[in-house]
């Protein structure tokens, strides 16, 4: 709790400073002198400021059409902001080096070259969010039986279902899954955003996918916000098996399910640890864990596991975020790894949390072949 404490305050602090910096910028190179003027734009950013942080608040109170649109906007300000940020800092690196050389510059087209990118690059991010692309990975798996070679597997993390992605956005996932004839899927937490309401509509697109060996799912951290009992409850409206520290024999392939960590537990949630406790697990055998985040790789793949399937790092989901997921996670924060007869994929999510953009990565699908 003091480290997500520490982040939220950092977090603040930041947010805060940028918008101060944003207002001097935009200040000094447009050349905004009038007090009402100054007193307007620094209003604007408080409101835009403020008004992003109630969005979330609101959202909670009333899910309805307005609120999640109040709410889009919102975080969408807090990601283009990130990037205005950017955009500031680049106005005064350049005007120090023109200065430092002897040169004048036109502050006025400086500013809206820069803050012209940035803005671009946002609305690229949105675009890029909203459509995943299939992501294609070849795993080996020692001793694999003959009637899983060649299978596949697709992979869906951190969808984040709520306020942003409703049930037409999981429903073009649904499609696109299909189109790859897989024959299992897993679906490795944060399915929900945490977010209060009706949500048995947002699921209702699962009952069309299509797997002749099933559809599973392990929690991620935000179905413990939710409140895992209710995620198992609005599950239980489709075809979706869940895992709740499970193991299933699939045609002599070993699944197992680790739920994510409940809040408030004072231990550590060692995957590796967990499985071999639990009833039906057989060391050696071939096995596939689904487990949300990708950590505790060495006690799994001591375990005797195969394959672990993880997200929740979004590979950083905003440039340049993924320096502080590559930092925590190392080189485990995204894609395909291996160790020995031990694998792990890290997907970089379908989804996104918070700003719904996504800039320096991609989000995806996994479509995972079995060698």
């Amino acid at each position: 709790m003091l480290n997500f404490r520490l982040i939220l305050t950092v977090s603040f602090v930041v947010a805060i400073c940028g918008h101060f910096l944003l207002y001097f910028t935009l200040v000094r190179f447009f050349g905004i002198s009038k007090n009402f003027h100054k007193r307007g734009l620094a209003f604007l950013l408080a409101f835009l400021y403020v008004g992003a942080m109630l969005a979330s608040y609101f959202a909670h109170l009333y899910d309805n059409a307005v609120t999640r649109a109040y709410y889009f906007l919102g975080w969408s300000w807090l990601g283009l902001f990130l990037y205005l940020m950017m955009a500031s800092i680049a106005c005064w690196l350049v005007l120090g080096v023109t200065r430092l050389a002897g040169q004048r510059l036109n502050t006025v087209i400086t500013a809206c070259l820069l803050f012209f990118i940035a803005t671009a690059y946002s609305a690229y991010g949105v675009w890029n969010a909203s459509n995943p692309q299939v992501a294609d990975v070849r795993v080996s798996i020692k001793g694999l039986p003959e009637n899983w070679k060649g299978r596949t597997i697709v992979q869906l993390t951190d969808v984040h279902l709520g306020h942003v992605y409703r049930a037409d956005f999981l429903s073009r996932v649904v499609t696109k899954v299909n189109s790859l004839h897989p024959d299992m899927v897993v679906i490795t937490g944060d399915l929900f955003d945490g977010m209060d309401g009706d949500l048995g509509e947002l699921v209702e697109p699962l009952n069309a996918l299509r797997a002749p060996k099933g559809v599973y799912f392990v929690t991620g951290n935000h179905e413990t916000y939710l409140g895992v009992e209710e995620a198992f409850s609005i599950l239980k409206r489709t075809g979706v098996t869940v895992l709740n520290d499970e193991v299933r024999d699939i045609d002599g392939l070993q699944l197992i399910g680790i739920s994510y960590p409940q809040r408030g537990r004072s231990e550590p949630k060692i995957p590796g640890k967990v499985l071999k406790t639990l009833p039906g697990f057989i060391p050696g055998k071939p096995t596939v864990l689904l487990f949300h985040a990708p950590v505790y790789i060495n006690e799994a793949r001591d375990a005797g596991v195969g394959l672990q399937l993880s997200g929740h790092t979004h590979k950083g989901q905003l440039f340049p975020i993924f320096f502080i997921t590559e930092r925590i996670y190392k080189e485990y924060s995204y894609g395909l790894h291996r160790l020995g007869d031990y694998s792990i994929y890290t997907s970089s999510g379908v989804g996104t949390w918070g700003p719904p953009m996504r800039t320096g990565n991609t989000p995806e699908i996994v479509d995972i072949t079995l060698e």
